[in-house]
């Protein structure tokens, strides 16, 4: 059991700019009664509200510890998988898991001692493309096609049952492996969010001090960069490895320019 409790602890579910406060208590009912407690807002329209108490039926604690961020880059700073739950597919290539697979991974990494978000975007709109470059995969449930319209809190129970149901698998298999027992060292796990970010920051400039872009807008590039790395799973030493290349590269182009190192 306290496997499945550490595990549950990890995870938060990230729901960025809801519009209408009735998803945000149904969706903190989804999340109890899956075992799971934590609740993260991002932006929501009306917050607090009459109408997320009452939809919330007896999940009003989790509403209550729900905390609130301006943007999706500050509610998962210390995550080390962020999943972006969207229906359907943009210009922005993530990998794609079905949410029997993003569930799996999503306990597994918890599992390890670090921490992970399910990020749900607006009911009309879903994320936008600039919140799905966070993600470091992207899950989508495989509703009907011919009418795939479903509701955000139905979208969190799914994934929280899919959670719910690899938490269980990690129980039974804890007390004939140990599994949970040992969390993994912080070299062997990937780079929380903020460090990716601050890499991709670093990134960003020295490609513009050594004239990559030669004129040409930088965006595009940066995106699928961000894929490349976001693919590779970097680690705590990666970034520190990386990020000392860039600034050597950007001392480099500060002499080349003449200027003082």
């Amino acid at each position: 059991m306290s496997e499945l409790l550490h595990a549950a602890g990890r995870i938060r579910i990230v729901l960025v700019g809801t519009q209408h406060p009735g998803n945000i208590g149904s969706a903190a009912r989804a999340i109890k009664t899956m075992g799971l407690q934590r609740l993260v807002l991002v932006a929501p329209e009306r917050f607090p509200h009459a109408d997320a108490v009452a939809m919330a039926a007896g999940a009003g604690d989790v509403l209550d510890a729900a905390p609130q961020a301006q943007t999706l880059a500050e509610a998962v700073a210390d995550c080390r998988l962020v999943l972006g739950c969207t229906a359907r597919s943009r210009r922005i290539a993530l990998e794609e898991l079905l949410p029997r697979e993003a569930g799996a991974r999503a306990v597994a990494t918890a599992a390890q001692g670090t921490q992970v978000a399910l990020v749900f975007g607006r009911e009309r709109t879903g994320l936008d493309n600039d919140e799905l470059q966070l993600c470091h995969a992207a899950v989508t449930i495989p509703a009907d096609p011919a009418y795939s319209s479903l509701n955000l809190a139905a979208a969190v129970q799914v994934l929280c049952y899919e959670l719910r149901l690899a938490m269980l698998g990690l129980q039974d298999l804890a007390p004939a492996t140990g599994a949970g027992a040992a969390p993994a060292q912080a070299g062997d796990l990937p780079a929380s969010h903020a460090e990716l970010e601050g890499f991709f920051a670093q990134l960003g400039d020295t490609l513009d001090a050594i004239d990559f872009h030669k004129g040409r807008a930088p965006e595009s590039a940066m995106r699928k960069l961000r894929r490349i790395f976001m693919r590779s799973r970097l680690d705590d030493r990666d970034v520190r490895l990386l990020r000392g290349v860039l600034a050597d590269a950007q001392r480099m182009a500060r002499l080349a320019s003449g200027g003082h190192d």
